[in-house]
């Protein structure tokens, strides 16, 4: 019986909420007798009892909103919205910035409606109405809402005017008006509220602001309300801008304002030093290929692209650069050892590394498994193709390199999958699963999804035991694996290989020492990090450090190792 009676009440709550539902889309359908106070509850019950989470909910309702908007309201949409936005604050600061913004940017699209354009001029002298209200704190609205209402309603001084002084203006009201806005202004700037103030400055030309409130909004990283602001001010401030943005290195901030203005002739040079800027970031971050077509359409570009190679201690890169632009006469200009210091960075030479075995052919991979077998500790990462097209697949995983301190296996794993798949499998299976060998990665979970996309048939990639994400160690350390080295180290990595093609056979040494550095590392990185606790292997609170970021992962459904 008490079990009927709380499904008869359960139930009861079901068809209250379905009978809010239908009359929230009934109300939507034909909005002709809908008052905005109704409106505006209906849609917070919407949104408060929909299902789906907040963000989802919102672009569901934004779009109900926008049909709702089509569907007859009285007297008109644009006048609608304004009596909407005298509501909204009474549903309190959780409901109104968001319906507010919703309902405004919904009536974007209806400007082009030749049957409101009556409605959205006459909406315009209330809107200027509200404007006025909500800078007069009668309103509760946000700022941001009162610059929105500016741009969606398109209002102009003389219906700021009006909406103060009545429809017979004559100049001398422009005037007071534009007085009566500036101490909004005044407020605005004191409370640095820097956008609402530009935008009052801006749309009514209401003229208050010098050099030193541009630096202001420059010193407060409001860049792009300082365009508008300088932009408004005319030339020399945007040229003041530009010079600012020039001290800061922002170069294409820079690039933008000189196209913008047609200011080549007072900046001839910035064009060229946003795009050498362009092509240094794309060279560190290692897309040499992207860089290189930046560059092409220019000899300096393309010279100063072959020295950041030859910087980076990138000399194949050199040599391609030269012979494809013939350019081993500005080569000959420069000296490699000024240029490229190798101290700068690690290599595998400083880590005493006795060999770098490539593995292709199963011989070779049954021997590198045991050896790796009988380690204790191992650092593993691995390399494929890079792919620079948006949207698209990553390649295929093309080397796994498996390093001690001493000794690093690059396998092939495109040639190896090809061959002996199943091999392959079984020989990674004894490594990833093993639960004596402590396997060390950087980033490795993203390895290992690229692994098992690649190579999906294989189970040895997903399963493991005993990993330790480097990254997640030392989450305090920022600069990738390099930054991680320099700080334990003493001496980062040199990256510039790291988008070369590693599909490529054979892969040159450098590839291959580059490879080898990247899994070597990890082992002495972790050495000298457990060799710096106290009393390791004693004191249990050094354990715990490293030791609770060792992860596993085993998939039952795999069948038995065999061996």
């Amino acid at each position: 019986m008490g079990r009927s009676k709380k499904v008869t009440q359960e139930g009861a709550e079901i068809n209250q909420h379905n009978e809010q539902r239908s009359l929230c889309l009934h109300a939507f359908s034909d909005m002709s007798r809908v008052p905005a106070a109704t409106f505006v509850y209906l849609l917070k019950g919407c949104y408060i009892y929909g299902s789906h989470k907040a963000t989802t909910r919102f672009k569901i309702l934004h779009q109900q909103v926008k049909m709702a908007l089509h569907n007859a309201p009285q007297p008109g949409p644009f006048t609608y919205v304004v009596q909407c936005m005298y509501v909204i604050p009474l549903l309190g600061q959780t409901y109104a910035e968001g319906f507010s913004h919703m309902l405004t940017s919904s009536l974007k699209h209806l400007k082009s409606v030749d049957s409101v354009k009556k409605d959205f001029l006459e909406a315009k002298q209330l809107a200027a109405r509200l404007v006025l209200d909500i800078l007069a704190s009668v309103l509760p609205h946000e700022n941001r809402i009162l610059v929105k209402l500016l741009e969606a309603f398109e209002i102009e001084l003389r219906d700021i005017a009006h909406a103060l002084y009545g429809s017979q203006l004559d100049d001398e009201d422009l005037v007071k008006a534009k007085e009566h806005l500036k101490q909004y202004v005044k407020y605005f700037t004191e409370s640095e509220s820097y956008v609402a103030a530009v935008t009052l400055i801006t749309r009514f030309s209401i003229q208050c602001c010098d050099e030193s409130f541009l630096i202001k909004l420059i010193d407060s990283n409001q860049f792009e309300t300082a365009e508008a602001c300088a932009t408004f001010m005319g030339k020399e401030m945007i040229c003041l801008l530009i010079e600012k943005y020039l001290n800061m290195k922002l170069l294409k901030s820079a690039n933008k304002l000189v196209k913008e203005h047609d200011l080549t002739e007072e900046f001839p040079d910035v064009s060229y030093l946003y795009k050498e800027s362009l092509v240094k970031k794309l060279a560190e971050k290692g897309c040499w290929d992207i860089a290189e077509v930046r560059a092409k359409k220019e000899t300096k570009l393309m010279e100063y692209l072959v020295y950041l190679a030859m910087e980076a201690g990138y000399m194949e890169k050199v040599d391609e650069l030269c012979q494809r632009y013939s350019l081993e006469g500005y080569v000959g200009t420069l000296v490699p050892e000024k240029v490229f210091c190798g101290s700068d960075y690690l290599d595998l030479k400083k880590l005493d590394v006795e060999e770098i075995v490539w593995v292709d052919e199963i011989n070779g991979l049954l021997n590198a498994t045991c050896y790796i077998e009988a380690c204790k500790v191992i650092g593993m990462d691995c390399e494929w193709r890079p792919n620079f097209e948006k949207n698209s697949k990553p390649n295929k995983v093309s080397i796994i390199q498996i390093a001690s301190d001493k000794i690093a296996f690059i396998f092939d794993l495109i040639k190896l999958y090809e061959d002996e798949p199943k091999v392959l499998d079984s020989c990674f299976r004894r490594i990833m699963c093993s639960s004596t060998i402590l396997k060390l990665g950087y980033d490795i979970q993203c390895d290992l999804h690229q692994l098992s996309q690649s190579y999906g048939e294989l189970e040895c990639f997903q399963s493991y035991e005993m990993l330790l994400d480097m990254q997640k160690l030392f989450k305090e350390v920022t600069g990738g694996l390099s930054g991680l080295s320099k700080e334990i180290l003493g001496a980062g990595l040199n990256k510039a290989r790291r988008n070369s093609n590693w599909e490529q056979r054979p892969l040159s040494q450098n590839q291959k020492e580059y490879a080898a550095l990247d899994a070597v590392v990890l082992v002495h990185i972790f050495r000298e990090h457990i060799g710096r606790q106290p009393q390791f292997g004693v004191s249990e609170g050094c354990k715990v450090a490293w030791k609770s970021h060792i992860v596993s992962r085993v998939n039952s459904a795999l069948r038995p190792l065999r061996f």
